[in-house]
């Protein structure tokens, strides 16, 4: 174990701007990464696992039934400026630590030495088994696809199209794991090549259907629908409209999580003191833009929610997909080129779970070079071609195995899926809460920094994490029985039971925080 280097101080108080070995060697880590990542390839990251073709599609049956298109575009509208808020209060201290650990090594040196292993271990716990969620339900969400593309082209649920079972479903979420796997085993140049054109169609994707369905639909709705309309029409027992309203934002928020990606592949950034901070902020900033735009192409074309939501449709209820191939459909008497268009979303979902895996890899890599995790000698370990080989590999089996809760209950998958959003958001929020109230004055901002306004935009972030926890914790049906209970609280609560208690039995022991690779010292 090897030292806390204390970072250099330059005369007016900030981090000189030094990004590449000597920055991470102030910090007290060692060059073991290739760093080859240009400020876009770190864009591409974050902007491939937000991905808007794959939140927006694989969730828009919760917008459509909770709220309807006013809670689709404006929910979109409310969740993305709080997002950017948590995202500028990232990118600020990501400036100042620019490491693949990330958000635990944060909330490490934010918290002070005598807190600082408990808020570490709390943070990368939550981190981690977040983006575990994440690839899970990114990969598993790409295989729903898929049944539907098949059932869909070959005829549709009512043209006697196939159905896969569920044990079909998992074997395809198995053989895309496997690919990502295998790709995110290439060295960086690859991943960063795959990362651009990932970014590039995801971009052109959304404008490609935003402008295409629309066009080839023979109906659309009204101007006054779009942007007026509020359904109550839920099956679930919900009335309120302000409830309906605040439980529809799940589709917006779960859609903009990911970007701490750009935090996590900093190690193989240039200038990531700069363009780390830069990869988040412009992934977000993008995504709520152009994911804007794909909402409002798609919801002009919505004109019978009730339909759209029918499990007896031909695409068996799932809506976006019932869009594009009834759009095709009434135009020319096919639907082969709504799904030709579902295809397009897939192959963005594609790449929103290689991006996914990579990120996660990084995080494992930086855990376990830390001591955090079982067995971390081998999970930090890097091949030849400077990649955590491990690391990739067994964030993708987890993600794998994770997914077999789907074949016991589906209501059990969606329980260990829900962390992805609040299990990363209570991680998201954690460094910042301590940036604003332990470290309040003795932060030191890097290059990028929100000045005089960081403390208030760190506030606004943490009380809106606040919010959508106990958001995403409220019941979505009622009356509440076992099968429509939301087992998120339950999920989140329960991991934070066993992370504590591992705390307290074992780790408060040998856990001291990131351990450094440079200088005398062992501990951050």
């Amino acid at each position: 174990m090897v030292g806390s280097v204390i970072p250099i101080q330059s005369e007016n108080g900030k981090h000189p701007q030094d990004s590449g070995h000597s920055r991470l060697n102030e910090l007290g880590y060692k060059q073991e990464l290739k760093r080859d990542l240009s400020v876009l390839s770190n864009f591409a990251f974050s902007f491939s696992i937000i991905s808007v073709l794959t939140g927006i599609t694989t969730l828009y049956n919760s917008g459509l039934r909770f709220g309807g298109p006013v809670v689709l575009v404006y929910g979109w509208l409310v969740a993305g400026v709080f997002t950017m808020a948590v995202g500028l209060s990232m990118a600020e201290i990501c400036s100042s630590y620019p490491t693949s650990g990330g958000l635990y090594y944060w909330s490490a040196r934010l918290a002070g030495r005598s807190w600082a292993p408990f808020a570490s271990w709390i943070t990368g716990w939550y981190n981690i088994v977040g983006q575990w969620a994440v690839t899970t339900s990114v990969n598993f969400s790409l295989a729903q696809l898929i049944q539907v593309i098949i059932l869909l082209s070959t005829g549709g649920k009512n043209g006697g199209g196939y159905q896969a079972s569920k044990y079909i479903v998992l074997a395809i979420h198995g053989g895309i794991l496997l690919v990502h796997a295998i790709i995110n085993s290439l060295p960086i140049s690859w991943l960063s090549f795959f990362g651009q054109v990932a970014a590039a169609w995801n971009i052109l994707g959304v404008f490609f259907l935003m402008i295409c369905i629309p066009v080839v639909a023979k109906e659309r709705a009204s101007a006054e629908f779009v942007f007026t309309h509020f359904n109550t029409d839920n099956d679930a027992g919900i009335n309120s409209k302000p409830y309906i309203f605040l439980i529809g934002l799940l589709m917006s928020q779960y859609t903009l999580t990911g970007y701490d990606a750009s935090a996590h592949m900093s190690e193989e950034t240039k200038s990531a003191d700069i363009n780390g901070p830069k990869g988040i902020i412009s992934s977000i900033g993008i995504s709520i833009i152009v994911g804007w735009g794909y909402l409002l192409g798609i919801t002009f074309t919505v004109t019978d929610i009730p339909a759209l939501l029918s499990l007896d449709n031909d695409a068996g209820g799932y809506a976006i997909a019932e869009i594009f191939y009834q759009a095709f459909k009434s135009r020319f008497g096919s639907g082969t080129g709504g799904i030709i268009c579902l295809l397009v979303v897939a192959v963005a979902i594609f790449f929103c779970g290689m991006s996914s895996l990579t990120s996660n890899s990084r995080m494992v890599y930086a855990f376990s070079r830390d001591g955090a995790m079982p067995l971390s000698s081998l999970w930090h370990k890097v091949n030849d071609h400077e990649v955590p080989i491990y690391a990739v590999w067994l964030s993708a089996l987890i993600a794998f195995c994770m997914a077999l809760t789907s074949l016991g209950s589906i209501v059990a998958f969606q329980a260990m899926t829900s962390i992805a959003v609040i299990g990363l958001y209570i991680a998201y929020a954690l460094p910042i809460f301590f940036r604003v109230t332990l470290a309040r004055n003795s932060f030191i901002p890097g290059p990028f920094n929100l000045g005089r306004y960081g403390v208030a935009i760190g506030w606004i972030s943490v009380l809106w994490v606040m919010t959508i926890s106990v958001l995403f914790s409220l019941p979505v049906a009622y009356p509440v029985t076992d099968q429509t209970l939301n087992y998120t609280p339950v999920a989140v609560g329960g991991l934070f039971i066993i992370v504590v208690s591992y705390w307290i039995v074992s780790a408060r022991h040998w856990f001291k925080g990131p351990v450094t690779n440079v200088g005398t010292d062992n501990t951050v």
